[in-house]
């Protein structure tokens, strides 16, 4: 049998407050203690739920573009049929009073199978800007030629071959414009000259 050591532990009797204020400070101490490390927790919590709100946001923004760009392949094709629906009905000559009645229906058929045609693509977010008037934008809108022109700023856009087409406000095709440039003797001089 062994025989347990009846004298008590020197350090746990160090340890251990024997007066009143010395239990109401160490009381007072844990309980601070314990405070900070409650804070630290809740601190923890608190990002922790801050990062998982940002993760669902972030997931459900990320499902929500893939479904309203999953037809982007789809929708940029059938910008060339409207667009070739366009050159069809620019080619047919200008209406005349003598012409043939079939020629005259069949232009009113195709211009409003067009209009039929693009209610249906800005129904589903495809939509076609005409930016002629407006300033050149390198973001929706390719130049295609210059024009010299004293009457429109440098930038303007003169004409607009094509439209600019977007999906839910994302381009699909630029449009091909023509524009406006500064005639000649209103042009800087070239660097070399300028020595």
């Amino acid at each position: 049998m062994t025989q347990e050591d009846p004298s008590p532990n020197p350090r746990a009797a160090a340890e251990t407050p024997t007066s009143p204020e010395a239990l109401m400070q160490a009381a007072s101490a844990r309980i601070q203690e314990l405070e900070a490390e409650l804070s630290a927790m809740n601190d923890r919590w608190m990002r922790a739920e801050a990062e998982n709100a940002n993760i669902r946001a972030r997931a459900k923004r990320e499902v929500d573009e893939t479904r309203q760009y999953a037809v982007q392949k789809f929708a940029t094709d059938i910008v060339e049929a409207a667009e070739n629906l366009r050159r069809g009905l620019a080619s047919l000559p200008p209406a005349r009073d003598d012409e043939p009645e079939i020629i005259a229906r069949l232009r009113e058929g195709l211009s409003g199978i067009e209009r039929n045609f693009v209610t249906v693509l800005e129904r589903h977010g495809i939509r076609a800007e005409d930016p002629t008037g407006a300033m050149f934008d390198p973001n929706l809108h390719q130049a295609m030629a210059e024009q010299v022109s004293e009457i429109h700023p440098p930038g303007t856009v003169l004409q607009a071959w094509t439209a600019a087409w977007t999906l839910h406000g994302r381009l699909l095709r630029p449009a091909m414009v023509v524009v406006a440039k500064p005639p000649e003797e209103a042009l800087p001089p070239p660097l070399d000259t300028m020595a």
